[in-house]
């Protein structure tokens, strides 16, 4: 898994994927607070409840872009429909390899059904303790702090509409490829320690 990230298969396309899940439409009541010097923004907890979105989401680690899908839930059938838009967008020619959680979601019969009929697609399970693996959480922590925790949505849809915009932004602007800060062997013996606390739990139960 991790050559996949340092070394990419010849014609074949790495996406790290994953889905952020129950994202609320808070229509906060009060505006952000005054900043001081030294301080970060800060905001009441006065807010009201609108409901909550999801958002599937496939980061090209050799471009840095997202192509995302925002869904109300989260089941096999719409992760299915999350992998025939990467189907539909990447070019037909390259070989995919997908890097993921073990969620159920993404093992439900609908969904090993669909991955057989299209051979190209080729699934990579991080351990259970390992998702730092998962290059996308790093996009979804930015997500999370620059647009839903500052934001202030007066519907679902407002909230559906700002998770676009800020993809679309991102991939103008702010795209880069993904690059590992710690060197391969310290990476491999990180995956190493983490599989063997997942085979020592395992073996406990």
């Amino acid at each position: 898994m991790v050559g996949l990230y340092m070394v990419p298969p010849d014609n074949a396309v790495v996406l790290s994927v994953d889905e952020k899940t129950q994202m609320q439409a808070l229509d906060r009541t009060q505006p952000l607070l005054p900043m001081r010097p030294g301080q970060i923004a800060r905001r009441t907890h006065d807010y009201t409840r609108h409901g909550t979105a999801s958002l599937y989401a496939a980061f090209d680690v050799a471009t840095g872009k997202v192509l995302g899908s925002v869904t109300q839930q989260h089941r096999g059938a719409d992760f299915v429909r999350f992998l025939e838009k990467i189907d539909r967008t990447l070019p037909r020619r390259r070989a995919l390899h997908l890097v993921l959680d073990n969620s159920s979601t993404h093992k439900t019969p609908e969904v090993t059904a669909w991955l057989a009929a299209h051979p190209r697609f080729t699934l990579h399970f991080t351990p259970t303790s390992a998702s730092w693996l998962n290059a996308v959480e790093g996009w979804f922590a930015q997500l999370e702090r620059r647009a839903v925790r500052r934001g202030s949505f007066t519907s679902v849809s407002d909230l559906r509409s700002e998770l676009r915009r800020f993809i679309a932004a991102h991939n103008k602007y702010a795209a880069k490829p993904f690059v590992w800060t710690q060197p391969a062997d310290v990476i491999l013996d990180s995956v190493a320690r983490a599989s063997r606390a997942m085979r020592i739990n395992s073996a406990g139960h």
